[in-house]
């Protein structure tokens, strides 16, 4: 649950139209539809139908049982798997839709604009929401038109992850590789590569595009999140550097066949087994890795920008209330106890419990909750070095965060970056022609969704 990535599905033209015909601008017409008022000592009956859900563990479990004795009498019921985008939308446009779902925080500001979700206004106004305890920037991406549209829950960042044994090998540290100095990327990946045999520095391309772009002083997309910013000379250099690290090992596609053929969430993984020098990688790999390989011999850093500051690219889960929800007022209670510093640090006690259980350290658990992250931070218990290393990279990566602003076309902005990265990666483009057309079509799926 905390790393799955939502993949969006081919949205019919019925269902957009559908929404197209419910919206009013971003939303201002999206008002709960249900009878009653949000009220912290209220009471609810019947089933509150949660969708979006995947990968039930110890964590959310322990969460979920809290968040439904907190409804005083409903019972949940889960929709299990991944967000149906089409599913979803299609049961909004039908009238009959989940009444809370379980999405990623880029997907927000679509289905505000659409009018497949209602802002939370009422709703932490009403459950006394003390916004403050959420990150910001993870707020900032479920902030839409003013209002708030969700409530921020698991939060993922980069941390730089290198083999130990061949940095060691190849007469280099993790400094060569945590992201300040690219020439020394440059170097250090033909030297990786040698000594692993298989990949020496992975940029995690297409996906990191944002990441390099922000390193190298660039953003994606305006602050106000209606200019596309995809073929600005800094955003071409980070990808043109990228996609080297890739040419200088003999392409992409040689990269990518390693990549498919790693047991990546297993004991025989690239670190494991002594092929990937180093790359950049969400924190909650330092968990996997300490879980089925704890012996390898890994470094850690954070990931730097070309100044020599830590960043990461903050994304992550929410929770959003449909439209048409039947109980908005029991969605809304279920997602305040879900995120609440309470439930998150007793869903951490059950997994240091079980951690410990197994004779394993407690790598803590990163939620979009900054007071949570706190407390669970004090009950992170030593694997000794190199993992106290990831963790520390990990809690301090989590404090320089960014993310991109939400807008009404989130999907095809996404899509009209990762587009273009994947014609370079597949030799059909060079850098500057792929991001100037995604520019020409992120800029048009701006300036119609915005209009």
């Amino acid at each position: 649950m905390t790393s799955r990535l939502v993949r969006w599905s081919v949205v019919s033209l019925a269902v957009a139209m559908a929404l197209s015909a419910c919206a009013r601008g971003t939303g201002g017409d999206a008002a709960p539809t249900a009878s009653g008022t949000y009220d912290p000592r209220a009471a609810f009956q019947g089933t509150l139908t949660v969708m979006g859900i995947a990968g039930i563990d110890e964590i959310a479990t322990t969460r979920m049982e809290k968040a439904e004795a907190s409804l005083g009498g409903a019972k949940v019921k889960l929709i299990e798997g991944d967000l149906d985008i089409q599913q979803f939308l299609s049961s909004v446009a039908s009238g009959s839709p989940p009444d809370i779902i379980y999405a990623n925080r880029d997907q927000i500001g679509t289905f505000a604009s659409r009018g497949a979700i209602i802002p939370l206004t009422a709703c932490v106004r009403g459950e006394r929401i003390d916004t403050s305890m959420y990150d910001k920037p993870a707020l900032g991406q479920v902030t839409f038109g003013g209002e708030l549209w969700a409530v921020p829950e698991f939060n993922q960042v980069q941390i730089t992850m290198a083999n130990a044994a061949l940095l060691r090998k190849a007469g280099l540290t993790v400094e060569d590789v945590n992201g300040t100095d690219w020439t020394k990327i440059t170097a250090a990946t033909p030297k990786l590569l040698r000594a692993s045999g298989k990949i020496g520095f992975d940029s995690k391309l297409p996906e990191f595009l944002p990441l390099w772009a922000k390193a190298n002083g660039a953003d994606l997309l305006s602050a106000d999140g209606r200019k596309a910013q995809l073929n600005s000379a800094r955003v071409v250099e980070a990808l043109e550097f990228a996609v080297g690290v890739y040419d200088a090992q003999g392409g992409f596609a040689k990269v990518k066949a390693v990549r498919d053929s790693a047991d990546f969430f297993g004991k025989g993984n690239q670190f494991a087994e002594g092929e990937l020098g180093a790359m950049p990688m969400e924190q909650w790999y330092v968990n996997v890795l300490n879980n089925v390989s704890p012996k390898t011999p890994m470094a850690f850093d954070t990931f730097h920008d070309r100044q020599g500051n830590t960043i990461a690219y903050s994304s992550g889960s929410a929770w959003a209330i449909p439209r048409g929800s039947k109980n908005p007022e029991a969605a809304c209670r279920f997602a305040k106890t879900m995120t609440l510093v309470e439930t998150w640090k007793a869903a951490a006690q059950a997994r240091l419990a079980k951690r410990k259980a197994e004779g394993k350290p407690f790598t803590g658990v990163l939620t979009g909750n900054t007071r949570a992250d706190a407390e669970i931070r004090k009950m992170v218990t030593s694997g000794g070095r190199p993992w106290d290393d990831g963790v520390k990279a990990v809690y301090e990566a989590s404090a320089h965060t960014f993310t991109l602003p939400a807008n009404p076309a989130d999907t095809e902005f996404k899509k009209a970056w990762q587009d273009a990265v994947n014609r370079v990666l597949n030799g059909q483009q060079e850098p500057k022609a792929a991001l100037d057309q995604a520019q020409q079509e992120a800029q048009a799926a701006l300036d119609k969704a915005w209009g």
